[in-house]
């Protein structure tokens, strides 16, 4: 198996440890997957801001080679913010998003969309 991507969608601390990140971890170090990326959305975002123990357990996912992305829309909408990377600190997350708005044509359709914001797709 090549890419797994893993959408991180719960604010629940016990599905955090008990099976996103044992899985993701095991899945990297059992050799299940060769690349494997967990995907902030929605009440994860807060989460993770938020809760020490869960930002521990980001950066050991980080450590054991997993990437990290996250919502920018989710990210602004729950009052979140990157830090920026320093030149001290290895260990970085991505906040991306696929979303751009041109007109207000663009906020209308996306309305639409939103719940469907972001599709996986296998990466190469």
């Amino acid at each position: 198996m090549e890419n797994l991507n893993i959408l991180w969608t719960t604010d629940n601390k016990d599905t955090v440890f008990n099976m996103l990140s044992m899985y993701a971890i095991n899945s990297i170090h059992k050799g299940w997957w060769e690349n494997v990326n967990v995907i902030l959305w929605g009440a994860s975002v807060k989460l993770v801001a938020n809760d020490t123990q869960v930002q521990t357990e980001v950066l050991e996912m980080l450590n054991a080679g997993i990437t990290v992305e996250a919502c920018k829309d989710c990210c602004d909408n729950f009052g979140v913010t990157p830090i920026p990377p320093t030149q001290s600190n290895k260990q970085t997350i991505e906040f991306t998003t696929l979303v751009k708005y041109h007109n207000y044509l663009g906020k209308a359709y996306f309305s639409c969309i939103k719940p469907f914001h972001r599709v996986l797709v296998p990466w190469y």
